[in-house]
């Protein structure tokens, strides 16, 4: 007769059952990622970053046409903006590839294309709100602006500015308490409009008292004399404001790290690591690290491009086999993150079927909202597949919803994987304040998370 553990489903704290050589191992890991997370701030350095790793580690681009042999390890790089890795297999195509597909954009303010303008003889940016956030939480935070300037020749200007500490940093300004009585009446929603969002960039004018203009003129001639820009380059520009806050150890444990994007970099970087590391596994390890899931993945660099078929097509079309029969024999895990129980908001949460913090990689059946729609909902296989799989390498995991049924929900990449026939679920980091400028996840699950994602690339 089982006894009482094996009988009951039973979660435990990894601090609990963790060695500490195997915490010495993970905190070195997690210095890894902080690092990523410093140097990737929008998805375009997030992908620059990992192909600079990723050609340390021996990848090359992938060359169109041309039969790889196991062992061999190419990328493709998407316009900058997202990147698709693959470690070739001993096992031929036809018999299925191993894939972590992850997001590297994240909730910020984009630049508006004509964003300059002046007011009460002080300088602003107007921005447009990307992905899902709380407009207030964007108000009087310390900003940095990061991103490329295109210009009509077709150069590419690097901007960067309030990442190093001698940098200036920029700010949205909010009503003194003296005077937000009538703020104070309206719902958060209400209280901050998106057009509201504009960034101060300067106060200085240029000029002569009588001239027009003389604020952003002032901005102007410091952008022209550090970059060689105009005001009409703005137009062909993509400059993220995101927080200018570096990623931190939080507690006096130090046992969590507190940052901007851990949604999704979290889950990112561990498949990228994991990809990184991996010598010839018996099946094809691919690396999918998209853009554009904040707001529902389309575009060229998003998960519903045809560009993922296109770069399986060039694995595939070598050795003469179907894309199709790649497919339907192939695993995916989606990796993102999953909401970790608050004890500030239990309302939101079912705790009998919630993440918590330290517990370990989440599993997400399904995500969705309203019963489920916009999710792939894994099957019962997949699920069990996971399952064995993890206990056999010694990974701590935890089953999750997103919070109670009729609260709200999301979606990930997991469905479009779904729609291509592949068996796909979502696993990844527990994570508190998700989508604020600066979230909270627990170190342990970081690294179980890509002990998780290792696992799947080697089966």
């Amino acid at each position: 007769m089982p006894d009482k553990d094996e009988l009951l489903y039973t979660r435990k704290n990894i601090f609990d059952t963790m060695s500490e050589e195997d915490m010495t191992v993970a905190e070195a890991y997690c210095e890894e990622y902080k690092r990523f997370l410093d140097n990737g701030k929008t998805e375009r350095e997030c992908v620059k970053e990992a192909i600079k790793l990723a050609e340390n580690n021996g990848f090359v681009p992938l060359e169109r046409g041309k039969k790889l042999t196991p062992g061999a390890k190419v990328y493709m790089d998407i316009g900058g903006k997202a990147v698709i890795l693959a470690v070739i297999g001993k096992k031929s195509l036809d018999q299925g590839v191993n894939i972590a597909a992850a997001h590297v954009d994240a909730p910020r303010l984009d630049l508006k294309q004509v964003p300059l303008y002046e007011d009460g003889e002080m300088a602003f940016f107007k921005t447009h709100y990307y992905g899902g956030v709380k407009k207030y939480q964007w108000v009087a935070l310390p900003l940095a602006l990061h991103g490329v300037v295109i210009k009509k020749d077709g150069t590419a200007v690097d901007i960067v500015i309030g990442k190093d500490e001698k940098d200036p940093i920029f700010m949205i300004t909010d009503l003194l308490p003296h005077l937000s009585k009538d703020q104070e009446k309206k719902t958060l929603g209400e209280a901050f409009s998106g057009e509201s969002l504009n960034i101060l960039i300067g106060s200085r004018p240029a000029g002569e008292e009588k001239d027009k203009d003389r604020l952003k003129l002032a901005v102007m001639k410091i952008l022209n004399e550090r970059y060689g820009i105009t005001e009409e380059d703005f137009i062909s520009a993509e400059i993220e404001a995101v927080p200018a806050m570096c990623a931190r150890d939080v507690g006096f444990d130090r046992s969590m790290i507190g940052a901007y994007g851990h949604d999704n970099r979290s889950c990112s970087f561990a498949a990228l690591k994991a990809i990184l590391e991996l010598d010839t596994p018996a099946k094809t390890a691919v690396c999918v690290l998209v853009d554009k899931e904040e707001i529902g993945s389309d575009g060229v660099s998003g998960m519903q491009s045809a560009v993922f078929e296109d770069f399986m097509e060039e694995l595939c079309e070598p050795h003469g086999v179907k894309l199709r029969d790649c497919f339907k024999a192939s695993f995916c895990l989606s990796g993102d993150v999953c909401n970790a129980f608050d004890p500030n908001f239990p309302e939101v949460s079912e705790k009998q079927n919630n993440a918590k913090l330290s517990y370990g990689i989440g599993i997400l059946k399904y995500t969705g909202a309203h019963g489920k729609c916009g999710s792939s909902d894994a099957s019962a296989e997949v699920v069990a597949k996971l399952r064995a799989l993890f206990e056999a390498k010694g990974v701590v995991w935890q089953i999750t919803t997103l919070g109670k049924v009729d609260q709200g929900g999301g979606g990930t990449v997991a469905k479009f994987m779904a729609n291509r026939n592949i068996a796909t679920i979502d696993a990844g980091v527990p994570v508190l304040s998700m989508h604020a400028p600066y979230e909270i996840v627990s170190k342990l699950d970081c690294y179980m998370t890509y002990k998780g994602i290792q696992a799947i690339y080697e089966i």
